[in-house]
């Protein structure tokens, strides 16, 4: 099963978010389409898929998106659009 770390973007706050799932189609749907009420998502409509990371398990996935969040960086976030060997290094880091 692959279980997808995303990192959506809106362009009316400027703001990312980094989430993980099994379907990302329908998880940019949910935060489009308010299911999570309350969320800081909600704020943000329309979201974009800025960039995803395919994962190979669940626990690889939460470590990843865990290890993003933290980074709390932009230009993190874009660099990992560029550098594609940040992520296999994350991918190592975190495999099981």
């Amino acid at each position: 099963m692959i279980i997808y770390v995303y990192i959506l973007f809106s362009a009316s706050t400027q703001k990312y978010y980094v989430g993980q799932t099994e379907n990302l189609g329908q998880r940019l749907q949910q935060h489009n389409n308010g299911t999570f009420a309350g969320s800081s998502t909600k704020v943000g409509i329309p979201w974009e898929v800025y960039y995803f990371i395919e994962c190979l398990d669940r626990k690889q996935a939460v470590n990843i998106e865990s290890h993003i969040k933290k980074m709390k960086s932009k230009k993190y976030f874009q660099s990992l659009k560029l550098y594609p060997e940040i992520i296999e290094k994350l991918k190592a880091k975190y495999a099981v």
